[in-house]
């Protein structure tokens, strides 16, 4: 069953249009092509990227944040109650009010007690600032050096000014040294955000992030196992443009620098837009959905591909519309930007919510507390003589 099902998965009219197959793609005459056994090479620089990031952020990131002046809020902790603590774990974090009234009575808590502590309890779980800065100053390098290194290996390939090229010669284009580390950086880069995505801060649009590292996963390795090198490293290097200045606005904004944070997030959003929903649709797009039927008869790979690119960009529209929301809030009011599209967590109990909380309880206890000259404080506004 296994040899049929390998059959079936390496079967030539998948991968490739009529009349080309693996036999194009076997080395000859000192040139060397794409292989999909190459991709082993991904885990362990994947397991690499797991260490050095360990590494990077809690020495590199960390005197950074210091630099920077990353402040930590203090946050009240939850007291200690196994009655508490064993159904936030076991049954909900967010009770439902008559939940409440049960807790209240096994616990002798009064029910804003209750609240009060589930509020606490939530925000401990909660990542803090230096969590987040650090997450976002890796993300930043590594999307920073990508890019940079992706625009060294194009700016002299004729494909990066006229598309149309990267089909030239296809399937039989020579591999390139460049383009071989590219690949596999970049593939096992994301192979790493996939491992460590359960640890990293959880996002409002976490599904979405799976599906996105996901869809680029398959459509590094696809585009790889086919020889869609000079379309992939293009992707690649369109992606990497925009992501390096989200980031470094993260990091602004965790650090309280609100002006370089919003002038970033403007650039970032005119960049986002021009790259991933101009550039990638009308002109890499075009070049890998509408030239190639030019030259071949549409096969499985040709629809498979472009599938997955066609996730990539509904994702797209769907970042860009967070970030339009966010844009519209910025611009008349100067505030703070924050990533609407993944930097805010799930939990979002604020501790000023439980502050506020505490001071209506200070009133009501100052309103009717002890007496004051034989009077309560709303009745102490008589004279003696009276």
């Amino acid at each position: 069953m296994l040899s049929r099902l390998s059959e079936w998965f390496w079967n030539e009219r998948l991968w490739f249009p009529e009349g080309l197959g693996w036999a194009d793609l076997q080395d000859r005459d000192g040139h060397t092509y794409a292989k999909g056994s190459d991709l082993w090479a991904s885990l362990p620089i994947a397991l690499i990227f797991l260490i050095v990031r360990q590494i990077f952020e809690r020495t590199v990131a960390v005197r950074l944040a210091s630099v920077m002046g990353v402040k930590e809020k203090v946050r009240v902790r939850a007291a200690p109650n196994p009655t508490l603590e064993a159904f936030f774990c076991t049954t909900s974090k967010h009770p439902a009010q008559s939940v409440v009234e049960s807790l209240s009575k096994q616990t002798g808590y009064s029910e804003q007690q209750v609240q009060r502590w589930f509020r606490r309890r939530r925000n401990q779980e909660r990542p803090n600032q230096l969590k987040k800065f650090r997450e976002a100053s890796w993300r930043f390098t590594f999307y920073l050096l990508a890019f940079l290194a992706g625009l060294g290996a194009l700016i002299d390939k004729p494909w990066l000014y006229k598309m149309e090229e990267m089909w030239n010669g296809f399937p039989a284009l020579t591999l390139l040294p460049s383009q071989y580390w590219y690949y596999m950086i970049e593939l096992g880069f994301y192979i790493s955000l996939l491992f460590s995505v359960a640890s990293d801060v959880k996002r409002k649009d976490f599904k979405e992030q799976i599906i996105h590292h996901v869809a680029t996963i398959l459509l590094i390795s696809f585009s790889w196992f086919v020889n869609y090198l000079r379309a992939g490293t293009l992707i690649m290097l369109v992606h990497d443009t925009s992501d390096s200045l989200l980031e470094s606005a993260k990091m602004f904004n965790y650090a309280g620098w609100r002006k370089t944070c919003n002038y970033i997030f403007i650039v970032f959003a005119a960049v986002f837009f021009i790259t991933r929903l101009v550039i990638l649709p009308f002109w890499i797009m075009h070049c890998t959905w509408v030239y190639p039927v030019t030259i071949y008869p549409p096969f499985f790979g040709y629809y498979f591909f472009n599938g997955l690119m066609l996730v990539l960009q509904c994702l797209h529209i769907f970042w860009f519309v967070l970030i339009l929301r966010m844009a519209i809030k910025f611009l008349p009011g100067n505030h703070i930007v924050e990533d609407e599209r993944s930097d805010r967590e799930e939990t979002d109990d604020s501790e000023d919510e439980d502050e506020a909380m505490q001071e209506k309880e200070r009133r009501v206890k100052t309103k009717n507390g002890p007496l004051q000259n034989g009077h309560s404080p709303s009745n102490n506004n008589h004279r003696k003589t009276e």
